[in-house]
């Protein structure tokens, strides 16, 4: 027999009362009948038509826009970008929010996770409940951050460069992005006749004049003649092997942090806000105190930043080892820091790698995992080896927060926890924890 359709309720208002914020860039409402809903553009404590962008009469919960604000927030404005709100660019998040409401909305964020997930109050975090703004970042309401120096923008059947809906493959296209970086926008991605291409990812680095572009062609297309505003070297994306293949210029930017240069491959990691690598290397070095002669690992360490920083202060007698799974990055990382002989970058996954080095013990490590964290079984090795601090740099709060739990498992406990909105306008943020043995904090 086949199974009758689900009704969807795509399309339906509700008039609701908007609840606390939620991880990823929507708060939670309930309908009369008691329906969880996911609202987008909406702020806590408003009250809003939201009309249903995805459901179905079955689903544990729907998603929605606020598209009519019956009773606004205080912390509410006019979006300064003439692409946000519902329906269009899915870039940011809380276009609506003034700047300092957005700090704390992601303060409320990340506590509720800590407390659900680790069950950690703020106190017990070492955390005084602030997000910090990176250094320039502070603007009065209106005024919008440039501060992204990485784009993907995506391209419509025209031809015209514009960036992604919400949840969506549908192309917004714009004349401007209002948070990117100035090094990206002077490029005129977005003027430009990109027929044939699927995406074009403009780079423009912050320890350099290094622009870049990697083009993704679609099936079978030609490349085009790059001519852009400024001068720029060209990528691109292999339709056979989804390689990255030089066009033409260097194929890597040079970036700047901690007094150290450091080489980044096409498609390489490295922060997105400009202040970002130094911001995370502070706060990773105050925490962690290295000192000489100190054996460290760097765990899933790119092009090798926080090896970088932690050679200089362990000194000659000091070792580093770093892990990194991505080959290109790995060759960047030897690169970037040959002149440490006590430095040794190893390929591969961490979880597979880190017991083959036959490691027992180690003094300082810092780990700075992808978005879904490092997991248990990671977690668990790392707590065995006696490190007398560790640094987690973590860009998703819930996989932070589960981590954590791990850790206290494995005998640590977070010493201090700091927040930095590195990602303005987006429901994105940054936390560094520092954790050292349980014992310590009797």
């Amino acid at each position: 027999m086949q199974a009758e359709p689900k009704n969807s309720l795509v399309g339906e208002e509700y008039e609701v009362e908007i609840g606390p914020v939620a991880h990823g860039g929507h708060c939670i409402a309930r309908t009369e009948e008691g329906r969880v809903l996911f609202v987008r553009h909406a702020l806590p404590g408003e009250r809003v038509v939201a009309r249903v962008t995805e459901g179905e009469e079955d689903s544990r919960f729907l998603r929605a826009d606020a598209v009519r604000i019956i009773e606004a927030s205080k912390d509410r404005i006019e979006a300064p970008c003439p692409y946000a709100g519902p329906g269009r660019c899915g870039g940011c998040d809380w276009q609506h929010a003034k700047p300092g409401a957005q700090r704390r909305l992601k303060g409320e964020v990340i506590a509720e996770q800590l407390k659900r997930l680790a069950g950690l109050t703020p106190e017990e975090a070492g955390w005084d409940g602030t997000v910090m703004p990176a250094e320039g970042d502070k603007l009065p309401a209106g005024q919008v951050p440039a501060w992204r120096t990485r784009v993907q923008y995506a391209v419509d059947e025209h031809g015209k460069a514009g960036l992604r809906r919400h949840r969506s493959h549908e192309v917004e296209p714009i004349d401007h992005c209002m948070i990117a970086a100035e090094g990206v926008s002077e490029l005129g991605i977005e003027r430009r006749d990109w027929t044939g291409m699927a995406s074009i990812e403009a780079i423009a680095a912050t320890g350099s004049q290094d622009r870049q572009v990697i083009l993704t062609p679609k099936p079978g297309a030609r490349l085009p003649i790059v001519e852009l505003d400024m001068p720029v070297s060209v990528m691109r994306i292999g339709e056979k092997d989804g390689g990255v293949h030089r066009v033409h210029g260097r194929p890597f930017v040079r970036e700047r942090a901690d007094g150290r240069t450091y080489r980044v491959g096409s498609g390489g990691f490295w922060q997105v806000h400009p202040q970002a690598a130094d911001t995370l290397v502070k706060a990773v070095m105050q925490g962690l105190l290295p000192r000489k002669g100190e054996t460290a690992l760097d765990l899933y360490c790119g092009v090798g930043l926080f090896a970088g920083a932690l050679a200089d202060r362990v000194g000659e007698k000091g070792a580093v080892l770093g892990i990194e799974s991505g080959k290109r990055a790995v060759e960047d990382a030897r690169h970037n820091l040959a002149a440490f002989d006590r430095v040794r970058i190893e390929q591969g996954r961490v979880e597979s790698v880190l017991p083959r080095t036959g490691i027992s013990e180690v003094d300082l490590i810092v780990l700075d995992p992808p978005r879904a964290g490092a997991g248990k079984k990671t977690v668990q090795h790392l707590s065995s080896l006696g490190a007398r601090r560790i640094a987690y740099v973590a860009c998703d709060p819930a996989a932070l927060a589960r981590d954590l739990a791990y850790f206290r498992e494995g005998g640590y406990r977070v010493r201090t926890l700091r927040a930095f909105d590195l990602f303005p306008m987006t429901s994105h943020v940054e936390c560094v924890a520092i954790l050292e043995p349980a014992a310590k904090g009797v």
